[in-house]
């Protein structure tokens, strides 16, 4: 992965685009690229379904304590199982999805199908038909959503507003029974304040596809919680989205160069 600063940019005289494999460019810095009168385009629309499907996943897993239950069945100090040991329910719960953008949609047309009441809070409103397509009222306060949902899913971009927008003060917002899914970007969260509001049942468990740095130190408290899941972000790692990333990210740069409407310029 080259590192895009002012020396690279200084050294290609004739680059016309940056064709960013994924939806996020926190990683790069815009203005210094745009001083150049270099284009910059990502591929929202391959990694939507991958990611959506990615925040499903966790917030089942973490509601029935999939990974917990998978290391009781196959563990050799196994003679029975437990049965008091209990998870909660997805069908019916109150999902609060904090940015309603491309991916955070189909997440709400997802939760649509398990019945969920689902709340969302976004810089814009979105279009009514479009929350009456999926069952999803806004809330113009992130406050009023942390309160109220049984799980919380961030699917926000990481820019200098989200950063550590999830901190000590979001978190005891939260039900103590609610759980904190992350399918954005790590920094979105303060860690060191998760960490705590996980081991003094603040909230109940938290499933983070992202993590800051990643992967973790491996002495990092998150790592030594047993009511958290953490994947290696993977969100967008499948055969088809893997494809469909290079296909977009392709014709966005061949747009550029030709000099035609590009698809997704950032």
């Amino acid at each position: 992965r080259p590192t895009i600063d002012r020396k690279l940019l200084e050294s290609l005289p004739n680059l016309k685009v940056i064709g960013n494999s994924g939806v996020g460019v926190d990683h790069l810095d815009l203005k210094m690229i745009a001083n150049f009168g270099v284009k910059v385009t990502n591929t929202p629309h391959a990694v939507a379904d991958s990611t959506a499907d990615i925040g499903m996943a966790l917030m089942l897993a973490s509601a029935r304590r999939l990974v917990e239950g998978c290391q009781i069945a196959v563990s050799p100090d196994t003679k029975y199982f437990a049965v008091d040991w209990l998870g909660v329910e997805v069908t019916r719960s109150t999902l609060g999805i904090i940015g309603m953008g491309n991916i955070g949609y189909k997440v709400a047309q997802r939760a649509r199908a398990f019945h969920m009441r689902i709340l969302y809070h976004n810089r814009k409103q979105r279009r009514k038909e479009e929350e009456e397509a999926v069952g999803a009222h806004y809330c113009e306060k992130i406050e009023d959503l942390l309160q109220q949902s049984d799980f919380v899913m961030l699917v926000v971009n990481l820019t200098p507003e989200t950063h550590k927008l999830i901190g000590k003060k979001e978190l005891g917002l939260m039900k103590p029974t609610a759980t904190l899914i992350n399918i954005s970007r790590g920094a979105v969260i303060d860690q060191d304040a998760l960490a705590e509001a996980l081991q003094n049942k603040v909230v109940r468990a938290a499933a983070l596809d992202v993590t800051y740095p990643e992967p973790l130190p491996r002495d990092h408290p998150l790592l030594k919680l047993n009511n958290i899941i953490i994947t290696p972000h993977i969100g967008t790692a499948t055969v088809q989205a893997l494809r469909m990333m290079a296909e977009e990210a392709i014709a966005n740069m061949l747009a550029v160069l030709n000099g035609q409407p590009i698809p997704s310029e950032v």
